[in-house]
């Protein structure tokens, strides 16, 4: 079967491309700039954004199916508009033009956020609605919400076959962005002050990308699939993270409105200063919510077995102390942009 793929220079894509090659697809990716990565497994490269429609159209000749992992994760963005430019009208471009291509499957990677965001403890799954007034304070979340529903209502207008899956926080090796795992990061580096008081859930990217891989054949058009291998209050997330890299989580414990307040405090002094605060204030908000999400339907119908999380969060740690530097040990990494994956 011939492929596209968007967004396969990422950390989701670096792993579900070669699954791709493996099942002897033919492969060809839609990129930015160049993918070495993806030439080396024998995929064609073509370079161009998703809102060029000569180039999409050339891509997208000849394919049975497309990947849509193209997206930008920024939760303090400086140009909100720029998230929803990319996430949604990017999102509906090359779902028409796959339309017209005559494209067989579209499989699309949205986020564990757009139903499983709340302030109590909860468990969401497929059948929630979108959490819109929670999500409003938050662009990328809501820009997602919407590629969501406007890639649902591209599929229900022209008949084009759609699977949305729904992947929570992605660890495990190989983020080279420092984007999904930049919050271990952050705790390794001590740049964690007080602990948050909410929790998330998480996903070992290779288990993910083996669920990607499997919804090509098994994924119901029209349907969701949320994809959270472990909820974790964080905690729990940190004292493991501790006892696995010897770095320390934080003691302090602060309530809710404290915690957000004070983030938002310090925001406008290094605002003041032309600096950069430790943690940006979205992320400390972020961090008072409660991220949980139910994964029986995937496990059901995609055959998703999350492995166990200690191996994922070793395994995190041990990348990042490998390919960044140990913090405290001479070498720190100065973080890069946010990835587009």
């Amino acid at each position: 079967m011939r492929i596209l793929v968007t967004g396969a220079t990422g950390f989701l894509g670096s792993h579900l491309l070669p699954l791709l090659a493996e099942a002897h697809h033919s492969l060809r990716v839609l990129a930015r700039g160049e993918a070495p990565a993806a030439a080396a497994l024998g995929a064609e490269v073509v370079t161009a954004g998703l809102r060029d429609r000569p180039a999409l159209r050339r891509a997208l000749a000849g394919v049975e199916a497309v990947y849509h992992l193209a997206g930008q994760v920024e939760f303090d963005p400086a140009d909100p508009a720029a998230l929803f430019d990319l996430h949604v009208q990017g999102t509906r471009v090359l779902l028409e033009e796959a339309h017209a291509a005559g494209v067989g499957r579209v499989l699309l990677a949205s986020t564990s956020g757009t139903v499983g965001i709340s302030k109590e403890p909860r468990v969401a799954t497929e059948a929630d609605d979108y959490p819109l007034t929670t999500a409003a304070r938050w662009p990328y979340y809501l820009s997602k919400i919407f590629q969501e529903k406007a890639a649902l209502r591209v599929s229900r207008d022209t008949g084009l076959p759609l699977v949305v899956l729904n992947p929570s926080l992605l660890l495990g090796p190989g983020d080279e962005r420092l984007g999904s795992t930049s919050v271990v990061w952050k705790l390794l580096q001590g740049r964690v002050p007080a602990m948050p008081g909410g929790g998330l859930s998480f996903v070992d990217v290779r288990d993910a990308a083996l669920a990607f891989a499997r919804a090509l054949e098994r994924g119901r058009p029209g349907e969701r699939y949320l994809l959270g291998g472990h909820n974790l209050s964080f905690a729990d997330l940190f004292g493991r993270l501790e006892r696995l890299s010897g770095a320390p989580a934080p003691r302090l414990r602060l309530p809710s409105r404290l915690n957000v307040a004070g983030a938002r405090l310090l925001g406008r002094y290094h605002a003041w200063r032309g600096s950069e605060p430790e943690l940006d204030a979205p992320s400390v908000e972020m961090g008072e919510h409660f991220f949980y999400v139910d994964s029986s339907k995937a496990t059901r119908e995609l055959g998703f077995a999350p492995r166990d999380p200690q191996e994922t969060l070793f395994e995190t740690v041990r990348f990042l102390e490998e390919r960044f530097g140990r913090p405290g040990a001479g070498s720190r990494a100065t973080s890069p942009r946010p990835p587009r994956p």
